[in-house]
């Protein structure tokens, strides 16, 4: 007895169309500017207690190193694979907000302002920037159809 051969999925009409679209959304300059402007923003995350000069709190700085890393990591992924990371954008949201309250739940009362304020303006930015690469996945769709 054989078994009946199937054709190969990554040869599926659905598929190649949406490979498609997802190459014609990351070579924007629109999407690779969001990348960028993304990875900046975790570098600088990562970087921001020796900038901004909080590095004597110990847990925040740790905290931000880690989460800037992460951030870095996960968004300098989308350019390469958009089509199977774009979703992820959603955790890199996740990643913005955590450091937006950082400063409160990990380091509680013991905070320099110039922490909080660093914390809260690249956690905004970063949210602002995860939710760009989301609404570039929210706006795909069939082909021919709204995407």
């Amino acid at each position: 007895m054989t078994v009946p051969t199937s054709p190969r999925i990554e040869t599926h009409p659905d598929i190649l169309a949406l490979r498609a679209h997802s190459e014609e959304t990351t070579a924007t300059t629109a999407a690779q500017a969001v990348e960028a402007l993304a990875l900046l923003c975790g570098v600088y995350l990562a970087a921001s207690p020796w900038i901004v000069g909080f590095n004597a709190a110990t847990n925040l700085t740790i905290n931000n190193l880690i989460v800037g890393i992460a951030f870095a990591c996960l968004v300098g992924g989308f350019g390469s694979a958009y089509e199977r990371t774009h979703a992820m954008s959603w955790a890199a949201v996740g990643l913005a907000l955590w450091t937006i309250v950082s400063p409160w739940v990990v380091a509680g009362h013991a905070f320099a302002t110039r922490a909080v304020v660093s914390n809260v303006v690249i956690g905004a930015a970063c949210c602002l920037i995860a939710l760009a690469c989301a609404r570039m996945g929210l706006g795909r769709g069939t082909p021919g159809g709204r995407g």
